[in-house]
């Protein structure tokens, strides 16, 4: 495990923290009341080449070990995943829905990355050069399908030329603006996992039904929607990795999903650290200003003594973010410990943003606090990519597992 913050790191840090405190939190309140970011924010992002394009383990970036020999590459200093934690929650500090509506590729990037033929990232990512604010996406949830990935209901029929798609996903972080969508079907239910595919779903596709766009309670200013596909017809260029790549090992297409999470997860757990780090920071400065929190009283003494157990709890799960995210970069197995970053980082930070609330009383709840904002946020990181207990499950198999092979 690499613990050594480079350069780099403490540059992207330095910048986005800078960048957090003057640009997002001035915005966050009102996009938060408007459910949207503004479109003027948006495009200055993306004129600033701000992105927080999720880099799965398995992939090199420029500068990052692509393309060289083995023996350069063993030498270089793999960050990327390192990188993406540390600018995750410090974008999440500012505002952790607005940075969720950044322009680029989202969630859809890992497995493009990871899978795509060559034309298929050519294509898909060169969307995004245009001057103008794209989104990608990523469709795995269905109305009967959240957690139990393996029993997608989405059906995929080989056809000339390609596949007929019908069925419905949901919970899709900017689904409707999306120019593409990573979206997963099965070409035979009684299959299971076996039977899945991951196809590419672009704006404008015929049979692409809308559908409707949530009110959420928490992360209001981010988009999340749903769509449905009616007999749609998908070519076979569409079809991510291409049919040569499902041939060749069996659940391959649940594995492209699962193997998104595992990069995912520790910037989602990194996201609920920097959540939890603005409540504490706020409740600590509120409570610095109560001159009863100096007397020495025992209230005095068992606030401040919380305050303590806070601050530690959320050093353990920025460690554990930060192991995740070193073992990406090491190439390394990550799923067990990415999957305890994410379980344990978003029960901490609930925990704090309700503690926090606690401590600072009823000036908390009102409208105009960005505590009780970070209080409806924060729930969402117990739910999605993967709730604690579907992240406690994958622990425990990783677990067995693990044993097993020592025997």
């Amino acid at each position: 495990m690499n613990w050594e913050w480079t350069p780099q790191m403490r540059q992207v840090r330095d910048f986005l923290r800078y960048f957090a405190k003057t640009e997002i939190r001035p915005i966050s309140r009102a996009a938060d009341v408007a459910h949207e970011v503004p479109i003027s924010f948006l495009k200055k992002v993306k004129a600033l080449g701000i992105s927080m394009e999720p880099i799965p383990a398995s992939v090199g970036r420029g500068g990052d070990g692509e393309g060289v020999g083995e023996e350069q590459d063993a030498k270089r200093v793999r960050q990327t995943n390192r990188i993406a934690v540390v600018a995750a929650e410090e974008m999440a500090w500012g505002d952790a829905a607005v940075i969720i509506t950044l322009p680029g590729p989202g969630l859809g990037g890992p497995p493009v990355s990871a899978t795509g033929t060559p034309e298929q990232k050519e294509r898909l990512f060169g969307v995004f050069s245009d001057p103008e604010p794209k989104w990608g996406a990523y469709a795995l949830t269905e109305p009967e399908a959240g957690s139990d990935a393996a029993g997608i209901q989405m059906t995929a029929t080989r056809t000339k030329g390609g596949y007929i798609l019908n069925g419905t996903k949901t919970f899709i972080t900017n689904g409707a603006r999306a120019e593409w969508t990573v979206t997963f079907a099965t070409v035979d239910r009684s299959l299971g996992r076996r039977g899945q595919r991951a196809f590419v779903i672009e704006k404008g596709q015929p049979g692409l039904e809308p559908g409707r766009i949530f009110d959420k309670m928490g992360l209001r200013a981010s988009e999340t929607s749903e769509f449905s596909l009616v007999d749609a017809f998908v070519p076979d260029e569409n079809l991510l990795g291409g049919e040569a790549y499902y041939e060749e090992r069996q659940a391959k297409g649940f594995r492209v999903a699962m193997a998104t999470f595992d990069s995912t997860r520790p910037l989602v757990a990194a996201m609920a650290v920097g959540i939890a780090r603005a409540a504490l920071e706020e409740a600590t400065d509120r409570l610095t200003q109560n001159a009863a929190l100096s007397l020495g009283t025992p209230l005095a003494e068992a606030t401040r003594a919380r305050l303590g157990q806070m601050a530690a709890e959320l050093e353990m799960a920025r460690a554990l973010v930060f192991e995740a995210a070193s073992m990406a970069d090491a190439r390394q197995p990550n799923a067990k410990v990415a999957s305890m970053s994410k379980a344990f980082s978003g029960q901490v930070a609930m925990a704090i943003c309700r503690q926090a609330m606690d401590l600072v009383g009823s000036v908390g709840a009102l409208g105009d606090s960005l505590l009780e904002k970070w209080y409806r946020d924060i729930k969402v990181f117990d739910i999605f990519e993967g709730t604690a207990q579907v992240q406690r499950i994958v622990i425990s198999r990783r677990l067995f597992e693990e044993a097993g092979a020592e025997r």
